[in-house]
């Protein structure tokens, strides 16, 4: 161990610098993190003296000239429907994983995960639409369906090995098909007027890229360019663009070119290779030998890991650690001294936000475990080893942390700045009480079933 330590290259003063940014990114936890700080700063600076100038920074246009055609856009729009395609793919990308060989391959695995989704998904929409029933803001019934993964992981994170892996794994697959269902009511629901043949343009492209992947196309510059093209097409078509980035990740190859045998034969070669001509003394700088023997194996490692795997590793930390702070800046400051008590005494308005609210904090609670009991019951499911029903209960209330998605809905729901208001107010209570309460549930179930 020790001679393996010693032929490891001296960390260069670059490596320090940035080494505590490394440890921290690696941590589970650091997503959800880093969301929360952007969430309170967009919140600080939308009640500041600063909250003109913040909120029209959001309204600053872009303007793409091409072929004589003016395409402009605030950078809200870059934001929401731009980067959250983005975002939008990568989540396409992981539900597509998790039924190819994940947690949701095997139907025994996925029934309590897809089964206490449903009931995440439809009891909040449920509760929300009898506190909204003929009012203004019924059109929001989707915003408090939706759990965010990175809030809710994070929080199960923060508990760090009291919680069971079996938990982990429980929460992150009803997200992911809690995702899938949001994916589903924003195409079906969200969408007002579809032009065909715009769509049929972006079903073509789609085509395209699947008939591509199928000759053995792994290059992501050839799936980014055509997705391109795909995007525009989807926003022309009416359906809302980010419904393109699940699309295009479901087109993307799940499959290596090489097999792990034929990669070990590969590599070895090369290496041997690589070997034998560095035995001439020469620089690696002037060694052809040694230079093509590094790029053919390079090339053999593109082979050995699928396009979609390889793809997903490269975006998540941008997701991450870009998109999705930068799109809490831009959504999550609710102007509370103004906009929210000019609303308060308005009985459309609480409604929305008490239909939000409640969706969230009682809806995914009470749907999650509710579910999850009659699935055991009914002998569909069984709970994962070591997880108890006060695991899964608590649980059931992270769920209710809606935040990233709930945002993303509510933005589509209402064109009236009040009720988007008054419904981001009970996005951010609900998930705020959501967390502490079900972080609270966790840390005192956790050491009794301690594995």
């Amino acid at each position: 161990m020790r001679a393996a330590k010693a032929e490891l290259p001296e960390r260069t003063p670059i490596d320090l610098l940035i080494s505590p940014f490394q440890a921290f990114a690696e941590k589970e936890a650091a997503g959800g993190i880093l969301l929360l700080l952007c969430t309170l700063v967009a919140l600080v600076l939308a009640n500041s003296p600063w909250a003109a100038g913040w909120e029209s920074l959001w309204h600053t246009e872009f303007s793409l000239r091409l072929a004589g055609h003016t395409f402009t856009q605030t950078l809200h729009f870059v934001v929401n429907d731009l980067l959250m395609t983005v975002f939008f793919f990568v989540v396409g990308l992981e539900i597509k994983r998790e039924m190819l060989v994940g947690e949701l391959a095997s139907p025994r695995q996925a029934a309590l995960p897809i089964l206490a989704a449903l009931g995440g998904v439809v009891a909040p929409a449920l509760i929300y639409a009898a506190l909204n029933n003929g009012s203004v803001g019924a059109r929001g019934w989707g915003v408090p369906m939706a759990t965010d993964i990175a809030f809710a992981i994070g929080a199960l994170a923060l508990l760090g090995d009291r919680i069971p892996v079996g938990l982990k794994v429980f929460l992150t697959a009803l997200a992911i098909v809690d995702d899938l269902a949001a994916v589903l009511v924003i195409a079906v629901f969200y969408t007002d007027q579809i032009r065909w043949l715009s769509l049929g343009g972006a079903l073509l492209g789609l085509l395209v890229l699947f008939v591509l992947g199928r000759m053995g196309a792994r290059r992501p510059l050839t799936y980014a360019l055509v997705g391109v093209v795909v995007w525009c097409f989807m926003l022309a078509s009416g359906v809302h663009v980010t419904i393109a980035g699940v699309a295009l990740a479901l087109v993307i190859p799940a499959r290596t070119t090489f097999n792990p045998h034929q990669f070990l034969l590969t590599g070895r070669r090369l290496l041997q290779h690589f070997e034998k001509a560095s035995e001439s003394g020469d620089r690696f700088l002037s060694s052809d030998e040694q230079q093509t023997a590094l790029h053919t194996l390079e090339e053999a490692c593109e082979h050995v890991q699928p396009p979609l795997h390889r793809m997903e590793h490269a975006l998540h930390p941008w997701v991450t650690f870009l998109i999705m702070p930068v799109f809490a800046l831009a959504n999550a400051g609710v102007h509370l001294a103004g906009s929210f008590v000019a609303e308060a005494g308005q009985p459309a308005s609480l409604q929305v936000m008490a239909g939000v609210l409640f969706g969230l904090l009682i809806g995914k609670p009470l749907g999650i475990t509710a579910a999850s009991w009659l699935a055991v019951r009914l002998r569909l499911a069984s709970l994962p080893a070591g997880v108890t029903w006060g695991h899964i209960h608590g649980a059931g209330w992270l769920g209710g942390i809606g935040f990233t998605m709930s945002l993303f809905i509510a933005g589509l729901a209402f064109t009236d700045e009040r009720l988007l208001i008054m419904a981001k107010v009970g996005i951010l209570l609900a998930s705020v009480c959501a967390g502490l309460i079900g972080s609270f549930l966790l840390r005192r179930v956790a050491p009794a079933t301690k594995l």
